[in-house]
């Protein structure tokens, strides 16, 4: 969530000379639980696509006669497999990042990646950080954790300039609104 902080009790909205806020902007972090959450949805959903995709691929080798054969061809496909199924969650992430800054887990739970002023991803920072998550998890969050935490970054978020925030409540944006005629 982003919004302006008034630090001030005079009740007015601080400008500058060129009449633009200056207030402080404050940007609320989304939480390890809510991204997890976020991320296993994606999970989720990535896989049974690709699940889907995987078995009609297999389908005309499910009628052969060689079973045994096939088999073993299967144990040959497992590295295969993880390069696609990684190469399918890179494409999933990099477009969602980049067009929206969510992902359908992140748009469930209310959250969005930005950069670090709270501002659209450019196509590079999406990549770099959906890499991460898409190859390197474990040892991405794990190190994000030790050296990151105190934005909540793992450590693609901190190479690509990025963070996972809250969005305000629905509710809450209807708040204050004003309208100006130019």
């Amino acid at each position: 969530m982003i919004r302006k902080v008034d630090s001030s009790n005079s009740g007015s909205p601080p400008t500058s000379n060129t009449g633009e806020d200056n207030r402080p902007v404050e940007i609320v972090l989304a939480g390890w639980v809510d991204r997890f959450v976020a991320w296993l949805i994606d999970f989720i959903i990535v896989s049974i696509g690709l699940g889907i995709l995987f078995a009609l691929l297999a389908l005309p080798f499910w009628f052969s006669y060689y079973s045994n054969d096939m088999a073993l061809e299967h144990k040959n496909f497992e590295p295969f497999h993880y390069l696609l199924s990684s190469l399918a969650f890179f494409g999933y992430w990099t477009y969602f990042e980049h067009t929206s800054g969510q992902s359908i887990g992140k748009r469930l739970l209310n959250i969005k990646t930005t950069d670090m002023s709270g501002k659209s991803l450019d196509t590079k920072s999406a990549a770099i950080e959906s890499f991460g998550k898409s190859f390197l998890l474990p040892i991405d969050v794990i190190l994000g954790w030790l050296f990151t935490n105190n934005k909540r970054q793992r450590i693609f978020n901190k190479i690509s300039n990025t963070v996972v925030i809250k969005l305000r409540p629905r509710d809450e944006l209807t708040e204050n609104i004003r309208y100006r005629k130019d």
